[in-house]
């Protein structure tokens, strides 16, 4: 590997730290194009090396998030039980596609998020409060932890469904899913729904790793490796950064920095 290449391995990972650190999303939406511009490697090559670096950099993440209280630890759990199985799912319909269909499917994903974030932006206050309050996944006020029924339960199960199969299909750590169904959902804040999100990816982004692999994807152990410990140094800076930034201002970055993708991604697949 030469100098160069660690070098790009070194300014991606801690790039895409820093996004999954302040946001607790988007750690493998960024990673994954940007290994395929940089490396010239395919979607199915660079998912695995993504993973990888965005499961150890949320693992971090989510270790500091405990230190704060802010992950709902059960919740994440049966997310990651119900999504780890369907990490298999998406890795096997993945290996199926061609590049341009995956990469079409990538491209339409990164759309809708960057126009919900926005428009997350852009709702009013009372408008959020208003779907807070009628959230189906509710807080119980006096202990701050879900209160379980059975409603609670399935909408946790199916968000967890979700992030499970897209991660690996499109290799992302679900996390872009996960915090937007979770805030919508319930009455999480932002906080606690980024740190619960980043617990959840660090599990089932290590169970589509081992999947991909052992479905013949090739992983580049000293690449991988640099480049994982570089998203490791990014998140623990992305989070200091986010007590310091509006979430307003994150989101719109975020959602600028998808378009871009997005729209980059069209283009080569059409």
């Amino acid at each position: 590997m030469t100098v160069f290449a660690l070098a790009l391995a070194l300014i991606i990972g801690i790039a895409v730290g820093v996004i999954m650190g302040l946001t607790g999303a988007g750690g493998g939406m960024l990673a994954v194009p940007a290994l395929v511009y940089s490396q010239a490697w395919t979607m199915q090559q660079a998912m695995p090396v993504a993973l990888l670096a965005v499961s150890l950099g949320a693992l971090i993440g989510a270790i500091d998030g405990f230190r704060r209280r802010q992950v709902r630890y059960k919740a994440a759990t049966l997310m990651a039980l119900v999504g780890a199985p369907m990490t298999s799912l998406g890795v096997w319909v993945a290996k199926q596609m061609s590049q341009r269909a995956l990469m079409l499917a990538f491209s339409v994903v990164l759309l809708v998020v960057a126009v919900r974030l926005i428009s997350q932006v852009r709702r009013s206050q009372s408008a959020s409060l208003l779907e807070n309050a009628h959230a189906v996944a509710k807080l119980n006020l006096s202990t701050g932890r879900f209160h379980w029924d059975l409603k609670t339960a399935s909408v946790i199960s199916v968000i967890g469904a979700c992030a499970g199969f897209f991660t690996g299909l499109l290799g992302v750590g679900g996390g872009f899913i996960i915090v937007p169904l979770l805030r919508y959902f319930s009455n999480l804040s932002m906080q606690s729904a980024a740190a619960t999100s980043l617990m959840v990816i660090s599990l089932v982004g290590s169970v589509a790793v081992v999947s991909a692999v052992s479905h013949g994807v090739n992983l580049p152990l000293t690449f991988s490796i640099f480049f994982a410990l570089s998203s490791v140094a990014g998140v623990l800076l992305g989070r200091r950064i986010a007590n310091y930034l509006p979430s307003d201002v994150v989101q719109m970055i975020f959602a600028g920095l998808l378009l871009c993708v997005a729209i980059s991604f069209l283009y080569r697949a059409v």
